[in-house]
């Protein structure tokens, strides 16, 4: 499993970096597609652990 540096086995505790630093190893270049990617993972993951009332507040409206 993907492990970040100090945190648990739980990939779900990873930095936008740390992702852009998995992705390194299977992506060349894209370097800015990488990051895009990350934070919207990232985004996606912390939203998912707000109570149900905070997650319809703040989910993206596209």
């Amino acid at each position: 499993m993907i492990t970040g540096k100090g945190h648990s086995n739980d990939s779900t505790n990873l930095t936008p970096r740390e992702i852009v630093a998995q992705l390194d190893r299977y992506i060349v270049g894209q370097d800015d597609a990488k990051r895009a990617v990350a934070i919207a993972i990232r985004n996606r993951w912390r939203r998912q652990q707000l109570t149900n009332e905070m997650r319809v507040e703040i989910a993206p409206k596209n």
